[in-house]
C-alpha cells in the first residue's frame, strides 16, 4: 500500500465530503480513491468514513485521523517546495574531480569566468593523477585527460585538445647542445612524467615511426614535480603544452624539435557526468557553461567519432588510464 497516497485521497474526501469530487481534484478515478481510502481503513483497523448512497461522513475515529493527515501534508509540501526552490537557486555546491594537467592549467580559470555570473556557487576540487584512482559516482562532474577515452556509462563531452611539447631550461641547454632532431635525444638527460616502464619516445614522419630510446634520470607521476625539475636544469621532458603555457611565454621553458610530430602527442579533455534526470540546474548550467567555453576548440576533434563529439556517446564506460 501506497500510505501516502492514501492519505491524501481521505483528505480530499474529508474535505469534500465527496468521493467524486476529491477524484475529480487528484484526477483519478473515484473508483481509485474509493479503493485508497478503503485500504487504509484496513491498514488503520478503523472506519474514518460513515458512507450511504446519498452522502459522506467523517467517523469521529477519522474527524481526528484528518486532521493529523492536514498537518502532516502541510509539512511534506512545504518541505517539497523548500528542496524544489533550493535546487533551483543558483546557489550551492558543486563537487568536481580533475586530472592534475587539466586542474593546473585550466580549471581556476575557468571556474573564475563561471562564478562572474553564479557567484552564489563553490566548489570543492579533488584532483588526481591517474583515473585508476578515481570513483566517480562521488562527484557531480569529473574531467579527465586521455588519449583514448574507454566505454563509459556516463555522459562523455569533449571539450579541447592537450598537445604535448618537449622542452628544456635554458639553464639546461647552456651546458648541453640543442637537439636538433630525435636520435639527438639519446645523448641527453630526459625527465618523464609517466608511467616507470616507459624507456621511449616515438616520433612520426612520411618514412614512419622512429623511436628513440630514452637516458631518464628523473621520473615522477606528479607532472608540476617534473616541471619543477625540468626548470632546475636536470634535463628534457615531454609535457602538456597547456600545462607549461607561462613558463614558455616568459622563456623559463624552451620548446625543441618544433618540426617533429610526436606519436600518441594528444589528448583529448572529456568531461564526464550523470546522465540522470534529476540533475541539479546549477550542474546544468556548469555544464552548458563549460561546453560553450571551449567550442572555439571544436576543429581540434577531427579525428573523433561524431557520436562523441555531439555528447551523445552510448554504452558502457570503464574510466581508466590510456
Amino acid at each position: 500500500m501506497n500510505q501516502l497516497s492514501a492519505m491524501r485521497m481521505f483528505a480530499k474526501v474529508a474535505e469534500s465530503l465527496s468521493f467524486t469530487v476529491a477524484a475529480k481534484e487528484l484526477r483519478v478515478s473515484t473508483a481509485m480513491v474509493t479503493r485508497g481510502v478503503a485500504t487504509l481503513e484496513t491498514h488503520l483497523n478503523l472506519r474514518l468514513l460513515n458512507r450511504t448512497t446519498r452522502s459522506v461522513a467523517l467517523t469521529e475515529a477519522g474527524q481526528e485521523y484528518w486532521q493529523g493527515c492536514r498537518e502532516l501534508l502541510r509539512h511534506l509540501d512545504t518541505l517539497e517546495a523548500n528542496v524544489c526552490s533550493s535546487a533551483r537557486d543558483a546557489g550551492g555546491s558543486l563537487r568536481i574531480a580533475a586530472h592534475e594537467s587539466f586542474a593546473a592549467a585550466d580549471l581556476c580559470g575557468l571556474i573564475a569566468e563561471f562564478r562572474k555570473s553564479e557567484p552564489r556557487v563553490d566548489f570543492e576540487i579533488t584532483v588526481f593523477a591517474s583515473t585508476q584512482d578515481l570513483v566517480v559516482g562521488t562527484y557531480d562532474l569529473c574531467f579527465v585527460a586521455e588519449r583514448r577515452l574507454r566505454d563509459s556509462s556516463l555522459v562523455c563531452r569533449p571539450l579541447t585538445v592537450v598537445r604535448d611539447v618537449i622542452v628544456a631550461s635554458p639553464i639546461y641547454l647552456g651546458q648541453k647542445q640543442t637537439p636538433s632532431q630525435p636520435s639527438d635525444l639519446t645523448d641527453h638527460d630526459v625527465l618523464t612524467a609517466s608511467e616507470p616502464s616507459l624507456r621511449t619516445w616515438d616520433f612520426s614522419d612520411d618514412y614512419g615511426i622512429q623511436r628513440i630510446l630514452l637516458r631518464r634520470v628523473f621520473s615522477s607521476s606528479d607532472q608540476l614535480t617534473v616541471i619543477r625539475a625540468v626548470k632546475a636544469g636536470l634535463g628534457i621532458a615531454r609535457l602538456p603544452a597547456s600545462l607549461v603555457s607561462t613558463e614558455l611565454r616568459d622563456g623559463t621553458l624552451v620548446p625543441l624539435l618544433e618540426d617533429f610530430e610526436l606519436e600518441n602527442g594528444t589528448r583529448t579533455v572529456w568531461m564526464l557526468y550523470s546522465g540522470h534526470r534529476y540533475m541539479t540546474p546549477r550542474v546544468r548550467r556548469f555544464i552548458d557553461f563549460s561546453v560553450t567555453h571551449y567550442r572555439g576548440d571544436i576543429h581540434q576533434r577531427e579525428n573523433l567519432p561524431l557520436n562523441i563529439v555531439s555528447g551523445t556517446h552510448a554504452g558502457t564506460v570503464t574510466i581508466g588510464a590510456s
